[in-house]
């Protein structure tokens, strides 16, 4: 054999060599550098992020993906996470705002040893299929936009918890706005999911209990286009106000067809809409003047709203912020706090074994640390006991945020 091919051989074999031991131990997340200076193997942590990613509310899941990388990146460059020997990977999960769909990527997700939880889903009903999913694997979840009240009352999975207020505080919150508008009379649609039937019974309820009258109900379907027979209906009640439980794609063209029908009042809704996609799908001026609710305050108010914007436009420069971009950075940091905890108390070699991933949920009902968003905290049902809503109203083509 000629010499240079007898180096060349040897050269394949010490490669292959190499690539073998990197890939020994499915938990090896390579090394890190300590404060000591010194190097370690470091543990790779997996965090799932489920969202409507091509399809559904496609905007709100890629902000979602955003804010919840920004979080992992500053984490893995933190001397804290370097010095437990832990690097964070996130993997996303595309639920397309389908529950069966969102099944399966939770399926998915529990299949990787490695993951130890999900920041997601955007849509209740995807989370009622997949919460189980994750609760029987012992995988926390924690949601920046879930706001279905039954998700949590009555708690019935202890691995599930959220950074949003519910609907039982966002649907009263935008009737007693609407009372105090002036709005006595209303029809009230919903598109049949459990976060728009949810969110438009809660309204409904409390604008009736303030004394106004819903003029009449109707549902919908989340991926119909076409409303023309609902706005003769709608029409012929003359309400002063149309109430829409639902997500942005749908809601657009309701509102469109509302407008280009004769029915000019505005159409109210809840954080499902609030996305500069709905202007746009509805056109600004059908949209003006329409009115929703989002979780929290608007971001550039957030206690540390302006550090996170300055943070999210380095990382992401020229992307317009959605509603959930916060949310979903201030719900992986409670997962990421979590992992931290339990890394300090067993060990990071213990993350991923099915001890770890129970006390990664047990450690998430106490946190407790000021955020983006404020206080992140929950009750003894794993909801937020940050209880702010905001009222956004289309002036002049944008989501203005009004008074309470």
């Amino acid at each position: 054999m000629a010499r240079s091919t007898r180096l060349v051989l040897a050269v394949a074999l010490a490669l292959a060599l190499a690539l073998l031991a990197i890939g020994c131990g499915s938990n090896d997340g390579g090394t890190t550098t300590t404060a000591a200076g010194t190097s370690t193997e470091s543990v790779e942590v997996v965090i799932g992020i489920g969202a409507p990613l091509t399809d559904g509310a496609v905007a709100l899941g890629q902000g979602m993906v955003r804010g919840a990388n920004l979080a992992v990146k500053e984490a893995n460059e933190s001397q804290e996470l370097i010095d437990l020997g832990i690097t964070l990977s996130t993997v996303e999960g595309d639920d397309k705002g389908d529950p069966t769909t969102g099944g399966n990527v939770a399926e998915q997700f529990a299949s990787n040893q490695n993951l130890v939880a999900v920041m997601g889903h955007l849509n209740s009903g995807v989370t009622r299929v997949a919460v189980k999913v994750y609760a029987q694997n012992d995988i926390l979840q924690v949601s920046p936009a879930n706001t279905a009240v039954d998700l949590t009352i009555p708690r019935s999975n202890a691995n599930y918890f959220r950074v949003c207020a519910n609907d039982g505080v966002q649907g009263p919150a935008a009737a007693d706005y609407a009372s105090k508008a002036g709005f006595k009379t209303a029809y009230v649609v919903d598109d049949s999911t459990p976060y728009g039937e949810g969110l438009a019974d809660a309204w409904a309820a409390q604008f009736e209990a303030n004394g106004g009258t819903v003029l009449g109900r109707e549902k919908t379907a989340d991926k119909d286009t076409d409303f023309k027979a609902l706005v003769t209906t709608i029409k012929a009640q003359n309400p002063e106000l149309v109430y829409y439980g639902g997500i942005y794609n749908a809601g657009a063209l309701l509102s469109k067809q509302l407008k280009e029908g004769g029915v000019a009042v505005p159409m109210m809704a809840g954080d499902g809409v609030f996305d500069p996609e709905y202007i746009k799908l509805a056109g600004a001026a059908n949209a003006e003047g329409d009115l929703c609710t989002s979780v929290g305050l608007p971001t550039d108010q957030m206690p540390k709203g302006q550090d996170f914007i300055a943070s999210y436009d380095a990382m992401y420069p020229g992307e317009a912020m959605a509603a959930y971009d916060a949310y979903s950075y201030d719900a992986a940091k409670v997962i990421i706090t979590a992992i931290v905890q339990v890394a300090k108390d067993m060990g990071a070699d213990k993350l991923t074994t099915p001890e770890g991933k129970k006390a990664i949920i047990a450690a998430t009902q106490g946190i407790s640390f000021e955020s983006v968003t404020g206080t992140v905290s929950f009750d003894e049902n794993g909801d937020t006991n940050n209880k702010a809503i905001t009222v956004y109203k289309v002036v002049g083509g944008a989501w203005t945020p009004e008074k309470m």
